[in-house]
């Protein structure tokens, strides 16, 4: 099968479209014929390694699929690399039937962004009807879902974009402010947008984006880090911290995979929406397979919108 397959880390060059076997049944998986391969931002640091988990070369990376099985079901799934490929195997705790009025666009765009975006806002920083959110990267495949997800819990949303375009789309998908992300001093932006401290706040840009989010957060108020996109870690400013009483929790979405209820639970109601018109995945650019080094440059460059793919048929 055709697949890409990684030999060295680096940049998107190391991407490289490769013939190799087709990947072996295993019991209790699902061997797929890939329809669509997610792109996300934990694939750029598997390729430059600096993921959170340990990757071995060569490698074949791509953590989410939508394929279809032997007897024709149609799977989006969960991988631990595997996916930029025309088969993958996926196991059954984290692969669930599609249903038949949702398309392979919008499901690709539930497995790891929708279920990261829904747990979260409603897991990790407890989101509640009434309160303030700032949600980052808001014109992205994660940011995108955020939004509705939110603003359909009766959150307050104030969403960070870096251009004109995509803040143009939060505000579309409800959000009730938008900020410059690339704005300094960005705490000031983000507690005018607000009109005071938010309650709670989503982070994966590191570095001093941290900071300057962390200081807009109000007394007792949660954050969620999921990421370190600008390839910074952030030392945490822990007197303030001590001082205003915020709980800062971080988030890695492969944590929840063994847990046979926060999963499907997620997934259920994910679907659910997709279905009741009320979260409407934004589809970014479906790239073929060939070009998933163009699809890493648009993600790290931040030049895109919605939720990023491939297609291997193509």
């Amino acid at each position: 099968m055709r697949a890409i397959l990684m030999r060295d880390f680096g940049g998107p060059e190391v991407l490289r479209l490769t013939e190799v076997p087709d990947p072996e049944p295993r019991p209790a998986h699902h061997v797929l014929t890939v329809r669509r391969a997610g792109v996300n931002y934990a694939d750029v640091h598997v390729r430059n390694d600096q993921y959170l988990a340990p990757v071995e070369l060569p490698f074949i990376p791509g953590n989410e699929v939508v394929g279809t099985a032997a007897d024709g079901r149609r799977f989006v799934g969960l991988t631990r690399g595997g996916g930029y490929a025309e088969r993958a195997v996926v196991h059954r705790r984290v692969a669930w039937e599609v249903p038949d009025d949702i398309t392979d666009d919008q499901a690709v765009a539930l497995a790891l962004q929708g279920q990261s975006a829904w747990h979260l806002l409603f897991t990790t920083a407890r989101l509640t009807a009434g309160e303030t959110v700032v949600i980052p990267a808001a014109g992205g495949g994660l940011g995108t879902l955020a939004v509705q997800l939110a603003k359909q819990a009766g959150a307050k949303v104030i969403a960070l974009a870096s251009t004109e375009e995509k803040r143009q789309l939060a505000a579309k998908l409800g959000a009730d402010a938008v900020v410059d992300s690339t704005a300094t001093p960005l705490t000031e932006h983000i507690l005018y947008a607000a009109g005071g401290p938010v309650q709670v706040a989503l982070d994966m840009a590191g570095g001093p984006t941290t900071h300057a989010i962390l200081a807009a957060i109000a007394p007792r108020g949660r954050a969620a880090l999921y990421g370190y996109a600008s390839g910074q870690m952030s030392d945490i400013p822990t007197g303030l911290l001590m001082e205003k009483s915020i709980s800062v929790a971080g988030f890695w979405l492969p944590n929840l995979y063994a847990d046979r209820n926060a999963l499907p639970t997620s997934m259920a109601a994910l679907f659910a929406a997709v279905r009741a018109g009320t979260l409407v995945p934004v589809t970014g650019a479906v790239h073929p397979l060939a070009e998933a080094p163009a699809a890493h440059t648009a993600l790290a460059t931040r030049t895109h919108t919605g939720k990023l793919s491939l297609d291997p048929a193509l």
